[in-house]
């Protein structure tokens, strides 16, 4: 999805926001983080308005463009809070300092494994890849957390953990909706969030024409105000200056 004319889509219009812009992005910390992580340039996000009440069971409708095919996967979004990434201390794989315990090179391809961080991220044979649950790994605060770790074609990784940590935050809060729970006035996340690919002819036509873990488009859906935020990444060398 891309600015532009209002168009309909299963029923539905959309129009591009053009006043929502999203700080997590353009703050100078982030930038400088981003361009270390080759993903500067690469990495997007806009914000559209709908006009009926959605429905999430009719999430391929809602997201359907022209073309042969769209698959929208659910991705789960209950986490509140950044404890979440605390078991990674607990389990060595970040030094009680926010360091990030090295280890012997090896590769998962394409990617080059040269901490237990990326290990648990990425390497299933792991002994510690269970220290996250497959219900854990697809929570959408994990993956936007793996995503920032990975980074782009010329990552350069950080040694520390709490700048991945950060930006996470940053970015999660930007794009989710929460709420105040009426009677037990606890906050909970009003936000639908899926994985959209799109296929025409030729095959897979977005977010790219390749199929890369680190290409990606996430729409987050707030029903209540009737606003999509679409996160969107195509794997590459970012932007160097």
């Amino acid at each position: 999805m891309a600015a532009g004319e209002p168009r309909a889509s299963g029923g539905y219009y959309f129009r591009f926001l053009p006043q929502k812009t999203f700080q997590s992005l353009s703050v100078p910390e982030t930038t400088s983080r981003l361009r270390q992580w080759s993903m500067l340039g690469r990495i997007k996000a806009q914000a559209f308005g709908f006009d009926q009440t959605f429905q999430a069971h009719r999430k391929d409708d809602f997201v359907m463009t022209e073309v042969k095919k769209i698959e929208a996967i659910n991705v789960p979004c209950t986490q509140l809070s950044m404890s979440f990434f605390n078991r990674l201390y607990d389990e060595d794989i970040v030094r009680d300092n926010g360091h990030i315990v090295k280890c012997l090179d090896s590769f998962c391809d394409p990617f080059l494994i040269s901490d237990e961080l990326r290990k648990v991220l990425l390497m299933e044979d792991s002994e510690k890849y269970e220290v996250f649950s497959q219900p854990d790994r697809e929570e959408f605060l994990f993956c936007l957390f793996k995503h920032l770790c990975l980074g782009g074609a010329i990552c350069q990784y950080e040694d520390v953990l709490n700048p991945y940590l950060e930006t996470t935050k940053l970015i999660y809060k930007d794009l989710l909706s929460v709420r105040k729970h009426p009677q037990t006035k606890k906050i909970q996340i009003t936000s639908f969030v899926f994985k959209v690919t799109a296929y025409d002819s030729a095959g897979m036509c977005y977010p790219s024409t390749k199929n890369h873990e680190q290409t990606f488009s996430y729409f987050i859906v707030d029903p209540i105000r009737r606003h999509i935020h679409v996160l969107y990444h195509c794997y590459g060398v970012g932007e160097m200056s």
